[in-house]
């Protein structure tokens, strides 16, 4: 049987980045963590971490870290029957887009972490790669673009998020005063989440262009807007996180009629436990 206090380790020194902090974070010194490690790797006949040229877990660890999560989760629904064995909090580790949480995914599961105790551990990450952090066992479920479940894993449709090109009236009149066109589109700035958001290219794509464009990276789904507002480019923004500004005649879609609909999906471990069901129905419950 493997000893959890390893699992443990393992777990900390990902989610930390570091042995130093898993150490503060376990009450335990670098070396003491470092042990623990080389332990666990001794038990199961290889590596569980790769140190170079980044942290991350290899394969056999990204198993042990899916493994770890899902016992986190049950043991706090065998807690709920013995409550001798309860500890404060939970922790659940999750990986969403940052739009979801500049709009609605706090109001959706506010009142269930307070009523269930659960204390999250957020990743932001891009809707079309969230699922990659759940294979590689470093977060518990997900919230992505991806309907295809992982081995082992469930997944849920929550919904659609529905994208508009929005830009200042005075940077349309500047770039697309001849209209939404190749021409246009070769020379006016975007602006673009980070290095992995395809949304811009997607919606390009289903508009007929295929080419390449300036753009601007802005790795903040409220400075997105602040960058748009402030007329440095037009950027693939949540119709329901700049309403306001639409209905103002802030913002306004260089493209009429244009949209990109992004259907998002809930993904979790099948063995997760009740807390991972109750909060999939919460989801669920919002999103409808």
């Amino acid at each position: 049987m493997i000893d959890y206090k390893l699992l443990e380790a393992l777990a900390t020194v990902i989610e930390t980045g570091g042995f130093e902090r898993a150490g503060v974070v376990l009450g335990l010194s670098q070396s003491a963590v470092s042990q623990r490690i080389r332990t666990l790797e001794i038990r199961i006949g290889q590596p569980v971490l790769l140190r170079s040229p980044v942290l991350r877990a290899t394969p056999a660890g990204q198993q042990l870290l899916n493994h770890v999560q899902q016992v986190q989760l049950l043991e706090r629904d065998l807690a709920k029957s013995l409550p001798a064995l309860s500890e404060p909090a939970t922790r659940l580790r999750i990986a969403l887009n940052a739009d979801s949480l500049a709009t609605w995914w706090a109001d959706a599961i506010g009142q269930f972490c307070t009523r269930e105790d659960l204390l999250l551990d957020i990743v932001v990450e891009d809707q079309d790669i969230a699922l990659r952090r759940m294979r590689e066992g470093d977060v518990a479920a997900c919230l992505c673009s991806n309907p295809q479940p992982a081995a082992g894993a469930r997944c849920v449709p929550l919904g659609t998020m529905t994208y508009l090109p929005l830009a200042t009236p005075a940077y349309r009149a500047q770039h697309f005063s001849q209209g939404f066109n190749e021409q246009s589109l070769q020379s006016a700035p975007a602006i673009i989440f980070g290095p992995n958001d395809q949304l811009q290219h997607r919606f390009l794509a289903q508009s007929g262009y295929h080419g390449a464009f300036p753009y601007h990276l802005c790795p903040s789904s409220e400075g997105f807007v602040r960058l748009a507002l402030a007329g440095m480019g037009y950027g693939m923004i949540p119709e329901i996180q700049a309403w306001r500004e639409i209905e103002t005649g802030q913002l306004v879609n260089i493209a009429p009629g244009l949209s990109l609909d992004v259907k998002l999906y809930w993904h979790f471990w099948r063995h997760s436990g009740r807390v991972m069901e109750r909060l999939t129905a919460a989801l669920q419950a919002a999103s409808a």
